[in-house]
């Protein structure tokens, strides 16, 4: 078996391709629930934020499963209309230390930004409520979690720490001077909306006014900041003094639209509008940008803002890899232990998945069954995985601890392709 990464972030591709691969909730929840159909996929975790869409996984060979990767790639982003050079694919140890950089926030759009290690966590959480992790990404993410607290706690990487929230807020700044005569209107209630709404307060914003599908969390929101609930369809109508627009939410579809913009604008009198959309896919429709009056930026703007903290974090960013180095060949040499010690444990591991896999199959071609008859195609299949196993079990547990113990670990790894991240050169 081996470790793999298949991805596309902020460096490989713009935000228009980004956006037509970001994989939602929905969709990341049912892909792990039936990751039984896809041969050579034994473990996944699903990354999916506005910068990056990102599978990792173990396959039993990095090469012939890289294109069934794919197919589950594209299955759950809903598209296959994709180039090969949008996407990265990492193997065994570019892998881990590609995980281990991402988690610690050296792979970000803004380096040191605190938000992508709790998602790292929460894109674990879930595949791991689903049962779509073992013993080696369960190994790896609790590294890379590890390692991304102690890049946070051990360097300055962290300090006064900017995310793409604040980035937004820095843009607003530069635009305006200061924010103090500023109204502003965010659509949406969730946590990035919540970082801005907190990160405009805190440079003066005079009020905030929040709009979201659901009224009760837009009022929950405003009322935070002692700001205002507006309905969602009608939310430009009702914030007509605003001077900044922030849009994050997670709808599938443009809630800024051209006609109502520009009707918005009629009423202003020549006051300018700038609108931030922070959203992957993006919520403001392009030909926004086109209505007199009207500054439009989306993500990938905020690069701008960005190339002034670039500098100054070099160092930290020095320091933290050098913690990265470490922890990955911690972990190597923890996997190097795992690929010897537990080989029949992983082997009856990848004999189950297959089993459960083809009951799986027959179940869908043998119609309704009974209760009972479903028991004992269960049992049967059980039994056979079970006797064609015996033997090899017991052989090679006759020879544990003996001089012959290597070479019939590595004859099991080999024949049934179980073997686990050797280091490549």
């Amino acid at each position: 078996m081996q470790l793999v990464v298949l991805g596309l972030n902020h460096k490989t591709v713009s935000v228009e391709v980004r956006e037509r691969f970001a994989i939602s909730v929905d969709n990341i929840n049912k892909g792990l629930r039936h990751l039984d159909n896809y041969n050579g996929i034994s473990e996944v975790v699903i990354l999916s934020t506005c910068n990056r869409t990102e599978i990792y996984a173990v396959v039993d060979d990095a090469n012939e499963n890289m294109q069934d990767v794919k197919e589950f790639f594209f299955t759950l982003a809903g598209s296959d209309d994709a180039k090969d050079e949008y996407f990265y694919y990492h193997v065994d140890k570019d892998c881990i230390r590609h995980l281990f950089a991402v988690a610690s926030s050296l792979d970000s759009l803004i380096i040191g930004e605190g938000q992508i290690l709790s998602q790292v966590k929460k894109a674990y959480s879930m595949a791991r409520e689903a049962q779509a992790t073992s013993t080696i990404l369960n190994t790896l993410f609790h590294r890379a979690i590890t390692t991304g607290k102690r890049v946070r706690t051990e360097t300055r990487i962290a300090y006064n720490a900017v995310s793409v929230s604040y980035a937004a807020v820095q843009l607003a700044l530069k635009i305006f001077g200061n924010l103090e005569h500023s109204n502003t209107l965010i659509y949406g209630a969730g946590q990035m909306a919540e970082l801005t709404a907190r990160n405009l307060m805190g440079k003066g914003a005079k009020k905030i006014y929040v709009a979201n599908r659901h009224f009760d969390k837009a009022q929950e929101l405003a009322s935070q900041f002692g700001g205002e609930a507006v309905g969602f369809r009608d939310a430009l109508r009702k914030a007509n003094d605003v001077d900044i627009v922030v849009t994050s939410t997670g709808a599938p579809h443009y809630v800024v639209k051209p006609w109502e913009t520009q009707l918005f604008m009629s009423k202003r009198k020549g006051r300018p509008l700038v609108i931030i959309d922070i959203a992957v896919p993006r919520d403001v429709d392009p030909d926004v940008a086109e209505i007199k009056g009207v500054e439009l930026y989306n993500i990938d703007d905020l690069e701008a803002v960005v190339e002034d903290n670039i500098k100054e974090r070099e160092y930290e960013a020095y320091q933290a890899q050098k913690i990265i180095d470490e922890e990955v060949n911690s972990i190597l040499e923890r996997f190097q232990y795992l690929s010897c010690q537990p080989v029949m444990a992983r082997l009856s591991t990848k004999a189950e998945r297959i089993r459960r896999r083809e009951v799986k199959r027959a179940m869908t071609k043998l119609g309704d069954l009974t209760e009972s008859q479903v028991r004992e195609i269960e049992h049967m299949s059980h039994m056979i995985v079970r006797k064609l196993l015996r033997e090899p079990m017991i052989k090679l547990n006759s020879f544990a601890g003996t001089q012959q113990e290597d070479y019939y670990v590595n004859a099991v790894t080999k024949l049934f392709k179980i073997d686990v991240l050797k280091e490549r050169e």
